[in-house]
C-alpha cells in the first residue's frame, strides 16, 4: 500500500521559472541588475555619477563701492520699532525693596495766574510807593502763604516768571525736565544710584495735559519725608512756574486700587454752599456767608459757628430743601466721577457739614452708597425751621469718625480709602485716608492737604489712579 502511495505522488515544485536564486534576494529593495532588463537603484546612481552634467557659469557678483546704482538706489526704511532698555522700572533686586515715587502733574487750564499786588500798609516793599489798602487775604491756590500779613518782614518774594506761556500750554519736555532737575538737586541717600525716571501721558501724548512720572531713587528720608517733600518750597514754585498741580505718591500696588472714595457736598460734588442758598431766601445771605468763609479757613470753630449760622434760619420754609433741588448743580465730572468708581467696584460717600434732606437726595441722584449729614429740626405746626440742630453736628472729628466706621464696616484697609474736601473741617478725614485731596480748596486746606486738585473737572480724580483718558472713557461710557 505503501508502494501505491508513492507511486502517485506529483513531483516537488522548483523555483526555475523565478529571477533570483533565493527568495530574500528577490524582495530585496535595492538589488543589482537583472538580465531582463529591470535596473536597480545602485546602477541608475553610478550612471547619474559618470554622465557629464553641464552647468551654466556664475553670475559675478558686484562689491558695493559706495556709489548708488541709479538703476537701484539704496532706500532707507523705518522698522517701526523703538525700543530702549531701561531697568528702573523693573521688580527690584532680591532683598531689596522699591524706591520709586509718582509725580502726577497736571496742567491747570482753568485757573487764571493770580499775582500779588496789594501788600499791607504796614509792610510795603517800597517806601516810595504809595500805601495800598491791604488785603485780607492772598488769592486761592497760592499756598503755603495763607494770608498776606503772616509775610516776613522782608518784602515777599516776587512771583516766579510764568514759563508755560513761552513753551505752550500744555506739560512741555521742557517742564518735565525742570522737575527732574528740582528732584535731582533734593539730598538723597550717599552712594544712591543716579536719578533715573520714566513718564506716561495720560491723556493727549503731544501736548498733554496730565503726565504721570515715575522717578528713583526718592530723596533722603532722613532728611526729607514725602509729608515735607510735598510742602516743599520749590515744589510750590515749581506749581507756580508752570501753571500745575503735583500730586507725589508712593509707587505702590494700592495705589491703583482704590476701595473706598469719600466725598465732602457743598464746593466739592456740588459748586454752591448749602446754608448761603437758604439764608439768601430770607435776606441774611451776607451775615451767614461771612461766618461760612472763616469757618471753612479754619479761623472760627465749625461747631459753634454751624449752631451760629443755624439760628439766622430760624423761620425758614421747610420745603426749601425741596425747591433748592432746581438751584444745585453738581460739580462738572461729579456724576461721571461716580459711574466709574462703581465700575470699577469703589464704595462711596458723602459726609457734609450741610443738611441731611439735600445730602440724601445728591447720593441718590448721583448712586453714592453712604451720605451723612446734619439734621435740623422742624416745627411741625408751622412747618418751619426753628434754628437748632438735632443730634451731633457732622464736624471734623465726626467725618473722620465716620470715615474710618464705613471702612471698617466694609473691611477696607484705610490705606485703599480716598477723600476729598474743600474745607478746614475735612482736613481730619484726609489725614485718616490714605491720600486727601484739597478740591479747588480755601489756602489752609491746599497747604495741609497731601495732594491738591486745581481744575475744572473731577474726572481728575481718576488720573491719580494712573488711568489713562482713554480708560476713563471706557469707564463713564
Amino acid at each position: 500500500m505503501a508502494e501505491a502511495n508513492k507511486a502517485t505522488r506529483g513531483a516537488r515544485p522548483v523555483l526555475g521559472g523565478m529571477r533570483a536564486s533565493s527568495y530574500l534576494q528577490e524582495h530585496q529593495q535595492y538589488r543589482p541588475p537583472q538580465p531582463d532588463g529591470h535596473e536597480g537603484i545602485d546602477s541608475i546612481v553610478e550612471r547619474t555619477q559618470s554622465a557629464t552634467i553641464a552647468t551654466t557659469p556664475p553670475k559675478a557678483i558686484s562689491r558695493y563701492n559706495g556709489v548708488p546704482s541709479p538703476s537701484s538706489p539704496p532706500k532707507i526704511v523705518d522698522s517701526g520699532l523703538n525700543h530702549t532698555l531701561s531697568h528702573s522700572n523693573c521688580q527690584p533686586a532680591p532683598g531689596t525693596s522699591s524706591d520709586r515715587l509718582i509725580a502726577t502733574i497736571l496742567y491747570k487750564s482753568k485757573s487764571p495766574r493770580a499775582a500779588i499786588t496789594d501788600y499791607p500798609v504796614d509792610r510795603n516793599p517800597s517806601p516810595t510807593r504809595s500805601p495800598t489798602k491791604a488785603s485780607p487775604s492772598i488769592p486761592p491756590n497760592m499756598a503755603p502763604t495763607r494770608t498776606l500779613s503772616q509775610f516776613p518782614l522782608e518784602p515777599p518774594p516776587p512771583d516766579p516768571e510764568p514759563l508755560d506761556h513761552l513753551y505752550g500750554s500744555y506739560i512741555s519736555p521742557l517742564c518735565l525736565t525742570s522737575f527732574l532737575h528740582l528732584v535731582s538737586s533734593l539730598p538723597h541717600k550717599q552712594g544712591s544710584q543716579t536719578l533715573t525716571s520714566s513718564h506716561r501721558c495720560l491723556d493727549n501724548p503731544t501736548h498733554p495735559a496730565v503726565v504721570e512720572l515715575t522717578f528713583s531713587p526718592t530723596p533722603d528720608p532722613d532728611y526729607l519725608t514725602l509729608s515735607d517733600l510735598r510742602k516743599h518750597e520749590l515744589l510750590y514754585r515749581f506749581e507756580r512756574e508752570w501753571n500745575v498741580d503735583v500730586i507725589l505718591q508712593p509707587d505702590t500696588i494700592l495705589r491703583k486700587y482704590p476701595r473706598l472714595v469719600v466725598f465732602d457736598m457743598d464746593s466739592t460734588l456740588i459748586e454752591e454752599e448749602v446754608i448761603d442758598l437758604i439764608a439768601a431766601s430770607i435776606g441774611v445771605e451776607a451775615e451767614v456767608s461771612a461766618i461760612t468763609e472763616r469757618a471753612m479757613n479754619g479761623e472760627l470753630d465749625f461747631s459753634s459757628s454751624f449752631r451760629e449760622r443755624c439760628k439766622l434760619l430760624k423761620g425758614v420754609d421747610a420745603d426749601i430743601f425741596t425747591k433748592l433741588r432746581d438751584v444745585i448743580t453738581p460739580t462738572k465730572g461729579a456724576r461721571e466721577l461716580v459711574k466709574a468708581l462703581k465700575r470699577m467696584g469703589v464704595k462711596t460717600a458723602v459726609l457734609s457739614g450741610g443738611f441731611i434732606p439735600l445730602t440724601s437726595w445728591l447720593a441718590k441722584s448721583l448712586g453714592i452708597d453712604y451720605a451723612y449729614a446734619n439734621t435740623l429740626e422742624i416745627d411741625t405746626t408751622t412747618n418751619t425751621i426753628t434754628g437748632e440742630v438735632v443730634g451731633d453736628i457732622v464736624n471734623a472729628e465726626r467725618k473722620r469718625d465716620l470715615l474710618i466706621e464705613i471702612a471698617a464696616k466694609e473691611g477696607i484697609s484705610t490705606d485703599q480709602v480716598l477723600a476729598v474736601g474743600d474745607g478746614a473741617n475735612d482736613l481730619l478725614m484726609m489725614k485718616a485716608a490714605s491720600l486727601g485731596v484739597a478740591w479747588n480748596a480755601k489756602p489752609l486746606v491746599q497747604m495741609e492737604a497731601q495732594a491738591r486738585l486745581n481744575g475744572d473737572t473731577l474726572l481728575d480724580l481718576l488720573h491719580i489712579f494712573g488711568l489713562t483718558a482713554e480708560e476713563v472713557n471706557v469707564l463713564i461710557r
